[in-house]
């Protein structure tokens, strides 16, 4: 049994603390502010309606006072929670050195990728190369994209349905969204999406799920008439995210592992918001023991959520010359510095541990409240990545139920977001650093909400 972490220190607090009506005056003039100047993109605050000022720990404080827990964690970013002083403390202290180093040896730059092959998966432990390039999780998967198709020479892409991989053209070729490409289409022209083993969607076993999917995978590639003459490789996260936390069945990420070495193509899987602890295990590869050919990081990998990606590959496919795959910002030496000290503040402190058995309290309480109600079909996921499916009501979408939902959390001081392909999952994703405590009081906020509005 793990010792129980309170990490008490990191936070604002341990429960809410709401002084205005949400969003508060001064949010309402920064939000007002924002609408007339900034991009008609933004999307977040139209739906949580808060200006930030400060953030510790697993706590988010606006500008008019109110002090939330944050379920959410800027989408996976913050593992180790905002503004944690062990890692700040050597940030600053690097950039205060040197902060934009280009690929030139840093002592930042190598102790990060030695971290990273220390907490690698499977038989990637000193049997890999990192390459950084652009900072963001898009520009990881676009290096996996260039590295597939130059060692094999294909350039068919094997993707899922569910699937979400990043919004830049390559990225989002594989993503599977028809909402994020239908307006920037063509893309990419030789991609596939298969069916991914979603049981709860499908409607039927887990295990017929796992055995479908691997079975259109497999006949896509060994079909002498399926149409995909020259494939590259395929990619997959290992519980999608976006896609409404859906994790595989057991035994579909082993299957699909043999499929791609049977057909001498590289299994890429995408662990950029299921990587660094946020499942229980370093990375979600860990739970089903395999080893991806190759692994694009972002999102915690910058320690306190400065900008950074990596792609982690079998030495094998190190077949780049030199510029064979460049960034600008593959230099970042204060979010190296952030990653590695993320990476040892995890070890330090079991987080990995707390993190299985916090997630595991988490769903134990969504299950209790699926219980008494009928609209709360499916409490899944790993770790603290937790997703809760709805299903239609008679007088509300899920999507509809899930948005309520989400309205009186943040109203009483819990930010909690959706997921899903319809938007009817709510996805709990907070720093790893929750307390017990903190759990405690936003499961009672999260299940009243839900019990108020999905009975």
């Amino acid at each position: 049994m793990a010792v129980e972490q309170t990490f008490d220190e990191l936070h604002f607090a341990q429960q809410p603390e709401i002084e205005t009506a949400i969003p508060g005056p001064k949010s309402k003039q920064l939000l007002e502010r924002q609408r007339r100047i900034d991009s008609s993109a933004v999307a977040y605050p139209k739906v949580v309606p808060i200006a930030i000022e400060e953030a510790k720990g697993a706590t988010v404080r606006d500008v008019d006072g109110n002090t939330f827990l944050d379920f959410f964690a800027g989408i996976g970013v913050l593992n180790v929670g905002h503004s944690n002083p062990y890692v700040m403390e050597a940030v600053q202290e690097q950039t205060e050195k040197v902060a934009h180093t280009i690929d030139f040896p840093t002592e930042a730059r190598l102790d990060l990728i030695e971290a990273l092959n220390d907490i690698a998966p499977g038989a990637l432990n000193d049997n890999n190369r990192v390459v950084f390039g652009g900072p963001t999780g898009s520009d990881a998967i676009e290096a996996t994209i260039k590295l597939a198709t130059y060692n094999t020479g294909g350039d068919g892409l094997i993707a899922f349905r569910g699937a979400y991989h990043g919004g830049s053209a390559g990225a989002l070729s594989l993503t599977a969204g028809n909402k994020y490409k239908e307006d920037y289409t063509p893309l990419l022209p030789n991609v596939r999406h298969v069916p991914y083993p979603y049981a709860q969607a499908q409607g039927i076993d887990p295990e017929d799920a796992a055995d479908r999917a691997l079975a259109n995978v497999r006949e896509l590639l060994e079909d002498p008439y399926s149409g995909l003459a020259n494939p590259a490789g395929i990619w997959v996260e290992p519980i999608q995210g976006e896609g409404g936390i859906v994790a595989p069945p057991e035994g579909f990420l082993p299957g699909l592992k043999e499929i791609a070495e049977a057909n001498d193509i590289p299994l890429i899987v995408d662990e950029i918001q299921t990587g660094f602890g946020r499942t229980g295990e370093w990375f979600a590869s860990d739970w089903d023991d395999i080893t991806p050919d190759a692994m694009p990081m972002a999102k915690a990998i910058g320690g306190i959520g400065l900008p950074l990606s990596a792609t982690m590959y079998h030495e094998d496919l190190d077949t780049w010359d030199a510029g064979g795959h460049v960034g600008t910002y593959r230099g970042n030496a204060p979010a190296m510095v952030g990653g590695l000290r993320a990476i040892e503040f995890i070890r330090q402190n079991d987080l990995l541990s707390h993190a299985r058995d916090l997630g595991e309290y988490i769903r134990d309480r969504l299950r209790e409240s699926a219980e008494v109600n009928e609209y709360l079909v499916d409490v899944r996921g790993r770790g603290l990545f937790v997703g809760a499916e709805f299903a239609d009501s008679e007088e509300r979408t899920g999507k509809e139920l899930v948005k309520a939902v989400q309205e009186e959390c943040y109203e009483r001081g819990v930010l909690i977001w959706s997921a899903g392909r319809r938007g009817n999952v709510l996805r709990l994703i907070p720093p790893l650093v929750l307390t017990r405590k903190q759990a405690t009081v936003g499961m009672d906020i999260i299940c009243k909400a839900i019990e108020r509005h999905a009975a």
